[in-house]
């Protein structure tokens, strides 16, 4: 089945408002799977690239990654179900909207990099902090956390996006939709999606007129 791809934008928006991504990948031992939060790397055009992360040196999936570096990411935002009763359309049937990538990678571990990562990943999720912590504020600790962990770069080599929002509803559901939808944040996704056919909000001069 076909499902919305959305435009790079739309990928960037997700990875950011959504960083925390599970890592997989398949070695010796089978499949396995790590929750990491991660940060898009764009090149001069804006498009994704790689994902900078780090792990637990002590991670099973280090030494499987090294010995082949084939991984996917998978990112999950925002989703919920579609009830039949927020549509006044007869016979709608219900449905799930959501908005997910999978990204195919190739985990390259830099070690040298390793502080600067965690720097850029506690700056990135701290920016919106009226008083921001940094690594610096871990004082002696940061020696002994440093040396557990190791950063990788997770270069890109092809990605699948779904963003289905409510784009194959006619305009007038996917207004009902997002107007009913109490997830305020699928509703913003749904809104954004689909914005181009949506009716304009009305305004109160023009209800009184």
């Amino acid at each position: 089945m076909h499902f919305p791809s959305g435009s790079t934008s739309d990928l960037l928006k997700l990875i950011a408002e959504h960083p925390l991504a599970w890592l997989v990948n398949h070695g010796a031992a089978g499949f396995d799977a790590t929750p990491l939060p991660m940060l898009a790397e764009t090149d001069a055009e804006g498009r994704l690239v790689s994902l900078l992360g780090h792990c637990s040196r002590r991670n099973a999936q280090v030494a499987a990654l090294r010995a082949d570096p084939h991984a996917v990411l998978l990112f999950s935002g925002p989703q919920g179900y579609m009830s039949p009763a927020l549509v006044s359309k007869p016979h709608w049937a219900p449905t799930w909207n959501f908005a997910v990538a999978m990204i195919a990678v190739e985990v390259e571990f830099i070690e040298e990099e390793t502080l600067a990562s965690v720097e850029q990943l506690t700056d990135t999720m701290e920016a919106s902090q009226p008083n921001p912590w940094t690594v610096a504020d871990a004082g002696d600790r940061l020696g002994q956390l440093l040396p557990r962990i190791i950063a990788f770069r997770a270069h890109v080599r092809a990605i699948d996006a779904r963003f289905k929002l409510g784009q194959e509803e006619t305009a007038e559901v996917a207004a009902e939709l997002i107007a009913g939808t109490a997830d305020t944040e699928l509703a913003d996704w749904m809104r954004r999606m689909n914005a181009d056919r949506l009716p304009l909000p009305t305004t109160a001069e023009e209800t009184l007129a």
